[in-house]
């Protein structure tokens, strides 16, 4: 039988059966439907999940300094490890894979205003390469610290973009003077705004940023915070954390050993568990819109089968004339992927409909969006091939397998 043929019968067994052909498309409709919406929620909580993590950097390492739990070279165990401003320049230079270093300062609770508003802000002292590291990323008209801030200890500072609204409201930012403490500054930037799910302290939004070398001129502190770096090749992240221990317990005399002296979280590694975390979850979601399609498809394979008992004379009466076992499995292997094809096709429409609304919601910060990317599409398609094959594969077996003498005295 020619194609054309077999899609003439097609259309015509499913206008035989309207009811049945009806309720098995719809099964592969809403099974393709369940496939494809899981997946593009997985799909887009994967990279919402991503964005608020790169809220505070993508890629960077923070070393916070602890107490020492080892004895070493006369120093008892118990003693706090402080990090000054010389050991960025050393870790620098002693270890060339890090790319940008920054130390870090930061004042809680402290005193800031603007004519009668005010607030008690984290303030940040920290170098030029902060900013990048940070994400801490100017508006328009605006920018972030620079060298010549730092060399000539200017009074400037970038502003969170809430505290911004805190202090001045709607009001233009750029050249205003706000005061930290009783000091005035000259404001030469604003954060823009950005999504951050996780902090070692305040969020970006509340704290202020100004020159390392304005910070330690005004408040007199002498040991910082922590140390921030980045470096560039995420394989040799082991090896620059050893590098950076082994300078560190070198240049503050303690136990390279002594993992305890020194806390070290690197975003990196947590950026691997997520990549790991959504490969599961994703094949999580699709197994569990997979049963539905599946159902589908047992729908599909018991239609298939109905209609080979009812064509058994036919097939018979096509033997006799010469069409091959092959013939009639092609027939009937191309009336199943036909029947999964039209609930697919629907069942996309549909899922595109439901991506479209969703997008709508308030949930982007939270969820993401629903998308329907290349990946789901690809990952949809290849479930549905298996389903309508499997579907189709045991009914047209049977019907190939049918003797014509069998098939003629069928119902005889």
């Amino acid at each position: 039988m020619s194609f054309v043929s077999n899609i003439q019968q097609f259309l015509s067994d499913l206008r035989a059966q309207k009811l049945r052909s009806t309720l098995t498309i719809l099964g592969i409709t809403w099974g393709t439907v369940s496939v494809v919406v899981l997946l593009a929620f997985g799909v887009g909580l994967q990279k919402q999940s991503k964005i608020n993590m790169h809220g505070m950097g993508q890629g960077i390492v923070v070393l916070f300094p602890n107490k020492t739990t080892k004895a070493f070279m006369g120093y008892p165990d118990g003693r706090w490890v402080h990090f000054t401003t010389q050991d960025a320049e050393i870790l620098k230079s002693q270890v060339p894979e890090i790319d940008q270093i920054s130390p870090e300062f930061r004042k809680y609770n402290t005193p800031v205003h603007y004519g009668i508003n005010r607030t008690l802000p984290c303030v940040v002292g920290a170098n030029s390469e902060y900013g990048d590291m940070r994400n801490i990323i100017p508006q328009e008209g605006g920018r972030y610290i620079n060298q010549l801030d730092i060399d000539q200890r200017r009074r400037v500072v970038v502003l969170g973009d809430k505290i911004k609204a805190l202090l001045l409201g709607d009001k233009p930012a750029i050249g205003q003077k706000i005061y930290i403490g009783q000091s005035p500054f000259t404001v030469i930037g604003v954060m823009q705004p950005k999504v951050q799910s996780s902090s070692y302290g305040e969020r970006d939004q509340d704290c202020l940023f100004i020159p390392i070398s304005t910070y330690q001129s005004l408040f007199g502190d002498k040991y910082l915070n922590n140390l921030i770096f980045k470096y560039d090749n995420p394989e040799m992240g082991e090896t620059i954390k050893n590098k950076v221990y082994k300078t560190l317990s070198r240049v503050h005399k303690f136990d390279q050993t002594d993992k305890d002296a020194v806390f070290i979280w690197d975003t990196n590694d947590m950026d691997k568990f997520m990549n790991y975390f959504f490969i599961g979850f994703n094949i999580f979601m699709g197994i569990i819109g997979s049963f539905t399609l599946t159902v589908g498809g047992i729908g599909v394979a018991n239609i298939m089968f109905v209609v080979v008992k009812e064509k058994t004379r036919e097939i018979g009466i096509k033997r006799s004339i010469g069409a091959t076992r092959k013939n009639i499995m092609l027939q009937f292997f191309l009336e199943s992927f036909s029947i999964v094809l039209i609930g697919a096709f629907f069942g996309f429409l549909i899922s595109l409909g439901i991506t479209e609304i969703a997008q709508l919601l308030p949930i982007k910060e939270y969820v993401g969006t629903p998308e329907i990317s290349i990946r789901v599409i690809l990952a949809t398609a290849t479930l549905l091939s298996l389903i309508a094959f499997l579907a189709g594969f045991f009914p047209a077996r049977r019907a190939s397998q049918l003797e014509p003498v069998d098939c003629l005295r069928y119902g005889v």
